[in-house]
């Protein structure tokens, strides 16, 4: 029985996150490859804004769930609303952005469905008809080519991996959306939302979207060329490089640990924000690094990094052995106080 492949995205304020349009390029191309039918599936209040954008896909069709009850990410509403999508468009291929709320969701619909999940996919290949996913394990240090016979087979691509619809296609022509009714009984919809309570923007560090990451090392908290740390300067120097530059921020497992030896810290860097080996594996198109001395641990966190930048006094650090395009041997707190005045 030859492949059938759904996209599921769910629909935010009328349109698609970065993530969806990524994996929705994904399955566009798989599609293609397999010469098989592509269908879009969308959940959320109301699909229409975001479907009409989608017309030059290449999807035969389009399906919905919609409804209030579908606006917000609970486990119930989500699964119920992919489960009913992949019965109705019978696809043998599911696939989906990894976020949190695919995460949580998919592996259950997968099991409703008799199949199987595979997570944090970093690619898909179709060649001789056999479709295989590529994953890495052991903290991105080896990665592994697999396929599975058994089907519908669920997908969830991380973001970052490839390259969003929107990058590939002109005008979209308004599709045909198809409705599909979801049978969810309200005893089964326990959790309610009461409220969203989330950080100011300017306080938000981590974001997957930006075009940048700064990765700040122990250094930022050591004595200086004076004698003496400036913590509360680095803290001034690096939010506001952030808040200019609209960048991710990342920290070394030095700095972030330094909260546990009762050393001086930067207040608003947590193990959330730790790149490398113990930490996590970013996708970003550039990276800066600043007061970090590049050692192997950390630096394969960065493996997904394109474009790696580094800023350190010492001109035989790791960086400078190879691990960055350019290293910029110089004192951090001088280059970027004059890079933020550069910027206002």
């Amino acid at each position: 029985m030859p492949d059938t492949v759904l996209l599921l995205a769910h629909v935010d304020d009328g349109a698609l996150s970065r993530s969806a349009l990524e994996t929705l390029g994904l399955a566009a191309d798989l599609s293609a490859a397999l010469g098989a039918a592509l269908t879009v599936g969308l959940v959320g209040t109301d699909t229409r804004a975001a479907a009409s954008r989608l017309g030059s896909c290449g999807a035969r069709r389009f399906l919905a769930v919609e409804g209030p009850a579908f606006a917000e990410a609970r486990y119930a509403t989500d699964a119920a609303a992919a489960e009913a999508i992949a019965r109705a468009s019978g696809a043998t291929i599911v696939i989906a952005a990894h976020t949190s709320r695919w995460a949580r969701a998919l592996p259950g619909v997968a099991h409703r469905l008799g199949g199987r999940a595979d997570t944090h996919v970093t690619a898909i290949d179709a060649s001789d008809d056999q479709v295989s996913v590529t994953r890495w394990y052991y903290r991105q240090r080896m990665e592994a080519a697999q396929s599975r016979a058994l089907r519908p087979w669920v997908i969830l691509l991380d973001p970052g991996c490839h390259a969003p619809l929107s990058e590939m296609t002109g005008a979209a022509a308004a599709p045909s959306v198809e409705n599909v009714a979801v049978d969810l009984p309200e005893d089964r919809i326990r959790t309610r939302v009461t409220g969203i309570e989330a950080p100011a923007t300017d306080a938000q560090t981590i974001r997957p979207d930006a075009d940048l990451l700064f990765v700040a090392g122990a250094g930022w908290t050591k004595k200086q060329a004076d004698g003496q740390t400036h913590v509360p300067e680095a803290e001034t120097l690096i939010r506001g490089f952030l808040a200019r530059a609209k960048a991710s921020l990342g920290g070394s497992k030095s700095l972030v640990d330094l909260s546990g030896e009762g050393q001086a810290v930067l207040r608003f860097m947590t193990h959330l924000n730790q790149v490398g080996q113990t930490g996590s594996t970013p996708r970003h198109p550039k990276g800066l690094s600043a007061c970090c001395h590049g050692e192997e641990p950390h630096v394969v966190g960065w493996r997904f990094i394109n474009e790696r930048r580094a800023i350190n006094l010492d001109p035989n650090c790791g960086w400078a052995r190879g691990k960055a395009d350019v290293v910029y041997v110089a004192d951090a707190f001088e280059v970027m106080k004059k890079v933020n005045e550069l910027l206002e």
